[in-house]
């Protein structure tokens, strides 16, 4: 009778056993509640897995007893560890909500905030389109270029560097292969890079006190008035943290450049500052032994300092300033180094003053209002020297802007009124027509975001601004984010621009402004265009949720009717003319992302077709790629070593003088050792010596007189550049 007493307890304790050994959850997203299909389970130590079904549901059975380890996981979330004791009391399925976290890539990262849309939400929260340079991708692209911002721009998808001048380096930024006048750039919400200060604005630009870059393509007038046709890009400062920052970099390259840089931010109880300081040289280069300089000579120092003043818990104001001094010479390398002559006579000298100031105050009325007030006044000066010939001016502007904005459970308003005033004075060297002019715009916009359901956002905004010169515009803009499921979502928008017409293009600043006219105001109208674009994201686990996959397949389109263009006169003298006729740009962009262990893959692919149409005549742009690769391979183990290999591939390009320049790739490796105070980098960047002055000539004429060609390939060449970065 024992024995059966023993055996029927024993198969109790092993059914029961048995049926509390299944472990049953439903993975869920913590923000939006929405279940995660894919999402996986494991148990750790002995290896057991399982994936969530369609319900988000996942199941594992055959759990031995007493304490185990659970890890829930899923791309682009935060991993979750849960200690559980077995066998499990709880039969109905448990509840597991997993964070969403960055993704590492501009369309993908999670938390990051974004201002450039004013609604300062999320970045996967917002229906425009908004790509980010932040966090190890800036501090990464920094290495390879600490001088300046053209790299880290110029090597994102869709967007190119044109170099303007031959001899001193100068460049402006393409999007979707639209000229550089197209683009906005603005720092903090302040555009201070406009007209004739923006001929030099990417060179003068460091990135060691950026925190991040947003980058928005397609017509963004809306948000912050004319000239953001092809797109915009937001410089966002570093703000001053409770733990103190002291950053240092000292950078040398190949072609005897240097660059020393440092940054200092700390807040305290009712203030804190940010200041940061630089200096930047280069020395005369020419790696193709032709007397002329692939990099200019130059020196450059920069002081930015800023203060916060934390007035009481709900106001804060800021104060700063910006000033760079600058000067550069290209041209005979004989001349530069002291020994030029007769034939060894030909230079380019750019001198340049920048200097700006901000005023900020941000008040929250409550804890849905804010009030934002801002102000800034710039000063920039340059002078442009050549052989018989010398352009100067200055530029004086001031933008001032109030806006107030409101969340609620559902929408998020933003409206607000701006003021900008842009006038340039040139220096009368010659008695050539002075190109002088003065602007002055008053706008108001109203913006807001809604979020229709769970899974649809839209934002809708209008701006109209009066315009002294041009009249008045009025710009509507609509974007919508649907979130699909856990794996796919999708954005669709579209917006008008304008620009108002001024004498500072690439065309012009290619032949330091010579001959060309002043705007003819009462015959050209502003420069009005419309765009939209299409996106869709995926992203998934592969192998058992060993490599995280994502892609990014964006579509754009944008039209400019009425174009200005620069065209000669009998007398040899350059106008702009604005003849009947459009220019468009169409084209793809697609992004996709591969992670595997320490490994991250990037490839990029651009296809931009732009055509100008000009009365029955349809012609290829030119200076613009219209296939282009971008492949970053990126070995890093965290806060200890960093290795990225790319490649990048640029198809042919029509040139201005009717011929067509040939493909070529570049290929860079970069490497980093990190500790806990200080790393050391080094980047070897153009392995493959591609130049154009291989192939090509980049002049016609001779050397005391050159003509100078379309610069469409790099000129400097293989350099390698490294040094040392401290935090203190």
């Amino acid at each position: 009778m024992k024995k059966i007493i023993v055996f029927f307890t024993a198969l109790l304790y092993t059914a029961t056993a048995y049926a509390q050994d299944t472990f049953k959850a439903i993975i869920k997203d913590a923000k939006t509640n929405e279940t995660l299909i894919g999402a996986t389970a494991l148990l750790q130590g002995i290896n057991k897995g399982a994936t969530a079904d369609a319900a988000g549901l996942i199941v594992l059975t055959n759990i031995p007893a007493g304490k185990q380890v659970i890890r829930f996981s899923y791309i682009g979330y935060e991993t979750r560890l849960d200690t559980l004791t077995f066998p499990f009391t709880q039969t109905e399925p448990m509840t597991i909500l997993l964070q969403p976290k960055g993704e590492g890539d501009g369309e993908e990262l999670g938390e990051v905030t974004v201002s450039s849309t004013r609604s300062s939400r999320t970045i996967a929260n917002i229906p425009t389109r908004v790509e980010v340079i932040s966090g190890e991708e800036l501090d990464e692209k920094a290495n390879m270029k600490p001088g300046d911002i053209r790299m880290m721009l110029a090597e994102s998808t869709g967007i190119q560097t044109q170099q303007t001048s031959a001899t001193s380096n100068n460049s402006s930024i393409r999007i979707q292969g639209l000229d550089g006048k197209y683009t906005q750039i603005i720092r903090d919400g302040f555009p201070l890079y406009s007209g004739f200060s923006g001929g030099l604005g990417l060179l003068q630009i460091a990135p060691l006190d950026l925190k991040q870059v947003e980058v928005i393509k397609g017509s963004s007038s809306t948000l912050y008035g004319g000239g953001a046709i092809a797109g915009l890009v937001n410089l966002i400062s570093k703000t001053p943290t409770d733990q103190r920052q002291l950053n240092f970099l000292l950078n040398g390259t190949s072609a005897l450049g240097l660059d020393a840089s440092g940054f200092y931010s700390q807040k305290f109880k009712k203030v804190g500052a940010t200041i940061f300081a630089a200096y930047n040289h280069g020395t005369a280069y020419d790696p193709a032994h032709i007397d002329l300089t692939a990099i200019p000579k130059y020196n450059r120092f920069t002081l930015n300092p800023k203060l916060f003043f934390y007035l009481d818990d709900k106001t804060t104001l800021i104060t700063g300033i910006n000033s760079t001094i600058e000067n550069r010479i290209g041209g005979d390398l004989h001349y530069i180094e002291g020994d030029g002559n007769a034939q060894h006579s030909y230079f380019e000298k750019n001198k340049t003053g920048r200097y700006s100031t901000q005023l900020e105050l941000d008040r929250n009325l409550s804890d849905k209002e804010k009030l934002v007030v801002k102000n800034s006044v710039s000063y920039f000066d340059r002078a442009i020297n050549l052989p018989d010939y010398r352009f100067s001016g200055l530029q004086f502007s001031t933008y001032s802007e109030a806006t107030y904005s409101r969340k609620s459970e559902r929408f998020d308003w933003v409206a607000g009124l701006n003021y900008l005033s842009e006038k340039f004075s040139e220096d009368k060297n010659s008695s050539f027509a002075l190109r002088d002019y003065s602007y002055n715009t008053i706008g108001g916009f109203i913006q807001n975001t809604w979020d229709a359901t769970e899974k649809l956002t839209i934002e809708s905004g209008l701006r109209g601004d009066y315009h002294n010169r041009y009249g008045f515009f009025i710009l509507p803009r609509i974007s919508a984010l649907l979130k699909i499921n856990s794996h796919f979502s999708t954005r669709l928008g579209g917006g008008l621009g304008y620009k108002a017409p001024t004498v500072f293009t690439e065309d012009a600043e290619r032949i330091q402004f010579r001959n060309v006219l002043p705007i003819d105001v009462k015959n050209t109208t502003a420069e009005r265009s419309y765009g939209a674009s299409y996106d869709l994201n995926y992203r998934t686990g592969l192998f058992d949720d060993k490599v995280s996959f994502s892609i990014n397949q964006l579509f754009f389109y944008t039209r400019i009717e009425k174009p200005i263009l620069l065209a000669s006169l009998p007398d040899g003298n350059l106008q702009y003319q604005q003849p009947r006729g459009d220019l468009n740009t169409k084209g793809l962009e697609t992004n996709v992302k591969l992670t595997y262990a320490d490994f991250k893959l990037f490839i990029g692919y651009t296809l931009a077709d732009v055509t100008q149409h000009t009365g029955n005549n349809i012609t290829t742009y030119p200076l613009v790629s219209k296939h282009r690769l971008n492949n970053v391979l990126v070995y890093e183990l965290e806060n200890k070593l960093k290795i990225g290999l790319e490649a990048y591939y640029f198809s042919q390009q029509r040139l201005n003088d009717g011929t067509t320049g040939r493909g070529y790739w570049t290929t860079g490796l970069m490497a980093e050792k990190i500790w806990e105070r200080f790393s050391l980098f080094i980047n070897f960047e153009n392995l493959t010596d591609t130049r154009q002055t291989k192939f090509d000539a980049i002049y016609t004429g001779s050397i005391t007189n050159p003509v100078f060609k379309d610069i469409y390939v790099p000129l400097d060449g293989f350099v390698i550049n490294g040094g040392i970065k401290i935090r203190l």
